[in-house]
Formats: structure tokens, sequence, C-alpha cells
């Protein structure tokens, strides 16, 4: 179901500045295009076709000697931007305007994520479950033209009603028994090797098992949360329960209920293993999610459980987002955080002072803060980027993008490259170590991008990390392009682009009529999962630094290549010479089909 066009994301986008008459300001950009339902498989839709026209573009960054200390204002409208790019609208310094977007000060309910969905109406029909492709999570498709990029997004609702019981703690249950399959390769474990891997050819790798949905799922189905490979086990989260199964043949090794809806999780766990997940305080329509529980996900064990500090009368009016750095887990919403100790479930930090406030974070080896200015002027917002230490919360540096941008996505923490949206335009920020500005990154003109940053689009929240289409390793960053669909096959390629100067180095074309999607680095080299065509398997692949032809390290079998582009809002996942690919979302018309719904898949050798 396409979003009304109140609730689509900014547009815009970056590349090579444009010389407005000095003075002028930059004129809105038209309504988005209507993109068409998400295909299955890749995990966002092809770009529509879009009218010429004239995108703003990126904007020459200011020079990290004239940011201020954290905090400061910048001084007078244009005064870091001399020459005749001064009123340029790019991400780097102070510029006001009359088409940033909305956002109220961090004190009472604000949407900080552009575009996201608005709380759904009561559902109807007599189905139980609306069709996953309705309400699937919502998919990016990037176009550039003239230098600018334009984004089209589809996505919908969810509109479950819980039955109403207390809540709880969470209680593991014993294993349920696996179905080895029934001779046609679907059973929910091991299919057996003569059905799945009946058709794989010489050079191809095995399918080791495939997994069907056995939990009864809400009317609107549900979000599925991880995967997450810790050792030999693969974990996953889905509506009231999480569980973990062996990645060598998916047989289910412990599951943990849950007492109400799981409604948050990290990324990634901590490197022991450890996460912590949000839970909903109840099963009725008022229950918000503010319960933490930690887990480990090697042994499925309930670890500390406790409900999260509230801050006020407004808090809690936005979705949590999680993220964990360290032994640190921090609680990201509206004018409001905190963070717990993943071990022990200390309290750390909580709101810091003063009138700018992080609303979401980035974890991993470092911990990014996204915060949010009180300002005088809701129609053009100050938002700011900071690292904290993940035991105190103190800020080491903060770097503020120009006024009217917004944070959208870490792309990477180290080295820090950062998505900002303004209206509708669209900038890739990258700093240095110390957090003075890099580069910004600049496309070539009629490059499309496509990062996919997954469907957990929160009602008025957001998670900053998780997205995939992109990687990045100490000097360079890839991304891939948009699928060309103006031949008989889909196509697309990865660009890199030189941190240090924000100019693209070199562009590598996927294998012919294929699609390849950056997941993350890999032994120095760029990790891609390429996508299924027709009659064809998708696969592993590795593309050097230098770029090149990507080299196939697992190539899934052409034989399932239908079970595997059925995946909806696809994850992958690839460990220990494994490769998994699993839905992001579950969702039927009705009970039978919920419980044929294929949910996960794995290849090996």
């Amino acid at each position: 179901m396409t979003q009304p066009p109140s609730q689509q994301p900014p547009q815009g986008g970056f590349g090579a500045p444009q010389e407005p008459p000095p003075g002028s300001p930059q004129p809105p950009q038209g309504p988005p295009q209507t993109p068409p339902p998400a295909q299955p498989g890749y995990g966002y839709p092809q770009a529509p076709g879009q009218p010429p026209g004239q995108a703003p573009g990126y904007g020459y960054p200011q020079q990290p000697g004239q940011q201020p200390g954290p905090y400061a204002q910048q001084p007078g409208p244009y005064a870091q931007q001399p020459g005749p790019y001064a009123q340029q609208p790019g991400p780097y310094a102070q510029q006001p305007g009359p088409y940033g977007q909305q956002q109220p000060g961090y004190g009472y309910p604000q949407q900080q994520y552009p575009g996201a969905p608005a709380p759904s109406g009561p559902g109807g029909g007599p189905s139980k479950r609306k069709p996953a492709i309705i309400i699937g999570a919502a998919a990016a498709a990037l176009l550039v033209i003239g230098g600018g990029i334009f984004i089209a997004t589809s996505g919908g609702d969810d509109d479950k009603k819980p039955v109403a019981k207390e809540s709880g703690d969470a209680k593991p249950s014993s294993s349920p028994s696996i179905n080895e399959g029934t001779g046609n390769g679907d059973g929910d474990g091991r299919g057996g090797d003569d059905d799945l891997n009946a058709g794989r050819k010489a050079g191809e790798a095995k399918v080791l098992w495939l997994q069907k949905n056995d939990i009864d799922l809400p009317r609107n189905g549900s979000d599925v949360y991880g995967p997450w490979v810790v050792g030999d086990t693969i974990v996953r989260g889905m509506y009231r329960s999480i569980s973990g199964y062996s990645v060598a043949d998916g047989k289910q090794k412990w599951t943990l209920e849950l007492p109400a809806d799981l409604c948050a999780a990290p990324a990634q766990p901590a490197a022991n293993g450890k996460i912590v997940i949000g839970v909903k305080n109840g099963t009725t329509d008022k229950a918000t999610c503010a319960d933490l529980q930690m887990i480990d996900l090697a042994t499925g064990k309930a670890g500390w459980k406790k409900s999260i500090k509230k801050n006020g009368t407004w808090d809690f009016l936005s979705d949590i987002s999680l993220a964990i750095s360290g032994d640190t887990v921090t609680v990201g919403r509206t004018g409001n955080s905190n963070a717990y100790r993943v071990s022990d479930g200390k309290e750390l930090f909580g709101k810091p002072s003063g009138n700018c406030q992080p609303f979401a974070f980035a974890g991993g080896t470092k911990l990014i803060a996204a915060s949010s200015c009180r300002t005088d002027d809701v129609d053009n917002p100050q938002q700011q980027i900071q690292q904290l230490d993940p035991n105190t919360g103190k800020a080491m540096w903060t770097y503020r993008p120009k006024r009217g941008w917004q944070i959208d996505k870490v792309y990477s923490v180290s080295p820090l490259v950062v998505s900002l949206k303004k209206d509708k335009e669209w900038g890739v920020l990258a700093l240095k170590e110390n957090g003075t500005f890099r580069s910004g990154i600049a496309s070539d003109k009629g490059d499309k991008f496509a990062p996919d940053c997954g469907g957990a689009f929160a009602i008025f929240g957001k998670s900053l990390d998780g997205c995939t289409g992109v990687a990045a390793d100490a000097n360079t960053l890839y991304m891939a392009t948009a699928p060309d669909s103006s031949g008989s096959a889909r196509t697309n390629k990865v660009v890199a682009f030189d941190l240090n100067t924000g100019k693209s180095k070199w562009k590598a074309a996927a294998p012919a009529e294929r699609t390849v999607k950056p997941l993350r680095m890999e032994g120095g080299d760029v990790l891609l999962y390429v996508e299924t065509a027709y009659e064809k398997g998708g696969g592993i692949a590795t593309l050097a630094p230098t770029g090149g032809t990507p080299r196939m390290v697992l190539q899934h079998p052409a034989s399932t290549s239908m079970i595997e582009r059925g995946f909806y809002s696809t994850k992958v996942l690839y460990a220990g010479g494994r490769s998994f690919i699993a839905s992001g979302r579950v969702s039927a018309r009705n009970d039978k089909e919920e419980l044929e719904t294929k949910t996960m898949m794995a290849f090996g050798n």
C-alpha cells in the first residue's frame, strides 16, 4: 500500500554543486513519484521512472576549521560559505530557508523520522490478516536526475489487535519437533537432499535447510527481528518469542516465550552474544515498548529484565530504538534517552542536561548519537552528531550539520558515514575520527542509489543503523546503484567513493543480468549478495577494494531460485561459509497460508 504523499520521506540528492543566483533560496521539489509494489527478494522496489527536472545540488561543505565547539551556534546565515556557493543548501553549515522539515522541540511529541507512517486505524474485512505485500517493510529507491536524488517509498500499516492479558516474564519452553520435509522440500527443518537439492548442478551450493512459519501471528503478521548468528546458532525474534536454530540443519535449539510483543532490537548483539530487546509492558492497546529483556543468544537463557525509566509526562509517545556498543545498550526515543549495562542492567546514564537531546543511536565499535536541539523555529530544525563515551554518556566531540538538515541513518560508525535529509534533499557526510568534516559524497550525474535500511520505520521514532547496500573501509564508501531496468534484465553496479575527497573512484558492474548489494566488509573485500534472476539462484560474492569483477564464493542453486526469490523484505547473512536468507516480515491472508509461509533458508558447501 503506497503511503499518501504527506507521509512520504523527504527527497533530494547529492551531486556536483549547482550555482543559484546569490541570495536566492533553493526552490522546493515536486511531489515524489508513486513507486510500484515492493518486489520480493531484493528488499526494495526497482526505481520507477520519473519526469526530468533539476534537483538541488549537494552544496559545498563547510571547512572543518570553521566548525565551532560543541553546541555552539554557527555565526551568520552565510558567513561560512564564501564565494558563489554561499547560498547552496548543502548539509555542512547553518543555512536558513523555508523548506526544512517541520520538527518541534524535544520536550513534546515530534516526528523525528520524516515519512514515518502515522498510527493506523482499525483493520477490516473478513480475513484475519492482510497480504504481506501490503503491510511489508517500507523500502526506498533513489533516482538521480540532474545531480540530485529523488526518493520514492512504499510502505504500510500494522493494525493488529492483541488479546488482552497480564504481562509477565520471559519463559523458556521446550523445542517443538521439526518437520523433516514431506518429499517436496518444504519442511520446517532440513528438507531432504533428494528434494531441494535434486536439481543442483556442479559448482552450486547445497540447500542446507528450509523453514516455514510455525507461529500463530496477529492479523497483520509480524516483523522479524534479527537474524543474528552466534557461534553455531542463528537466532531470530518474532511476535512474542525469540528462538535459536542450528546453523547446520535448522533444527530449533531453544525458544524463549515473551510475555508480550517483541517491539525493538539492536542491529547487532554484544560481542559475547548477549542482547537486550524491547518488550511491550502489556498486551492491551495501551501497552508501550517500555520493558527491556536481556537474553544470551547462545543458550536462550533470559537474564535481567527491567522497565525503562520514564522521563516526564511526554515520554514513550514515540517508539524506541536500541543500539549496543561494548557493554552498553542505549534506548533512544523522541526527547529522551537512557543507557544500561548489558551484563547486569545497571543504568549508566540518562537524559543529558541542555537543550539538545539524543533521539537515536548507532552502535558497534563506537557509540554515535543523533540529537535534536530546541530552536525558536520548528520549520528549520537544528540537529547534531556526537560520539559518546559508552560508559558515561559524555560527548567526545560534537558536529552540527547545516540548520534544517536532519540526521537520517549512519551507514558506518568507523569510519563515520552519515546520511542526511532536508525536505526533498539527500546528502551523505563523512567525518574524521575527531568529529571534524572529512568530505561530502558527490555522485556522478545520472547515477541512482538504493541503500536498503529495512522496514523498521517506527512511528515518531527511528533506528540509525542496520543498513545494507552500503559498506565502508578506512578510506572508501561502497554503494550499490538502483537496478537499471532499461534492458530486458535488471542489473546494477557498485560505486566506490573516496572518503577524503567525496569523489567517485571506480564503478564495478554486477554479473550480467544480475544485481548486487553490499552487505559489509570481509577480509578487506566488499561482501556482496548477488540477487536471484530468472532461472538463476542468488549467491555471495566478494569485490576487491580496487574494483574489477565480483568473485562468486557461494553460488545458490538455480533450481531453488523461486523459493529464494519468494522471501519478503529479504534479510541476508553470511557467516562461517554459510549464507542465510530470511524474511523481514511474515504475514498471510489466512491461517493456512500463514503456516505455509517460508521464513528462512540456508546454503552451504
